[in-house]
């Protein structure tokens, strides 16, 4: 089980969304310095703003827990490949979560005329290499039915 590379892969994407939690998603810059973080409260209560951040709060674990859950489905390569491609798209739903409370945020900077300058920050950039894990994860996962099938010829 361990020693299978993808168990690695997936065990990397569990760190990586984890790790994401804790640090900023995208910075804003007014006057005053606000982050967009899974743990850090929104200065902005808008309806849309607050739900995808609390849809962000939710993805990044959920990825953590699939991908992590997926390591020990070694014996059942079928439900292994499910829970791959369900992190995959918890990925995904985890960074337009992300983006669409950058967006309303800065909306709403734009809204009340305050000069902004923003960027992304790091909870982001740690996020970009899950998903080439999960390919990579996923390639394993085939590589290994591929030779289970082969012995079962035999």
């Amino acid at each position: 089980m361990i020693a299978r590379i993808q168990s690695l892969y997936l065990l990397l994407v569990g760190l990586l969304a984890i790790t994401s939690m804790f640090l900023p998603f995208w910075s804003f810059n007014a006057g005053h310095i606000f982050l967009i973080s899974d743990v850090t409260p929104l200065e902005i209560t808008d309806a849309i703003s607050t739900f995808a951040a609390a849809a962000g709060r939710a993805f990044s674990p959920l990825t953590a827990a699939v991908s992590v859950g997926a390591i020990f489905l070694y014996k059942n390569r079928e439900m292994q490949r499910k829970f791959i491609m369900l992190a995959m798209l918890l990925f995904f739903c985890d960074i337009f979560a992300g983006l669409t409370v950058a967006h309303f945020m800065n909306e709403h900077f734009k809204s009340i005329g305050a000069t902004v300058t923003h960027h992304a920050d790091w909870g982001l950039v740690i996020l970009l290499p899950e998903p080439i894990l999960l390919l990579l994860a996923l390639k394993g996962v085939q590589k290994d039915e591929k030779i289970a099938n082969a012995y079962k010829r035999l």
